[in-house]
């Protein structure tokens, strides 16, 4: 298993646009894929329900959880998507 903390610096969090296009990234992997809140929430990266049921807010630290066979070149592909595609919504 692999992880990285990050800071959500999309200034409307993980609404439903950037939500998505975080689930359409990580259901390309076979990984097990998890966001996981300063509080413990954790939500499966793949469902758009349940990442937004995280209510994961502009500057909110996250944990970005990768596990499985592709483990690395997912949790590389989404810290890029969380870190620059989802900071232009």
């Amino acid at each position: 298993m692999v992880s990285v903390e990050l800071q959500l610096q999309n200034p409307s969090g993980l609404h439903l646009r950037p939500a998505g296009i975080l689930c359409k990234a990580a259901t390309k992997f076979q990984s097990h894929i998890t966001i996981t809140t300063a509080d413990g929430t954790e939500a499966n990266a793949k469902s758009v329900l349940s990442v937004l049921s995280a209510c994961v807010k502009s500057g909110d630290r996250i944990t970005l959880s990768c596990d499985g066979n592709d483990e690395n070149a997912a949790l590389k592909e989404l810290e890029l998507v969380i870190r620059e595609r989802l900071e232009e919504l």
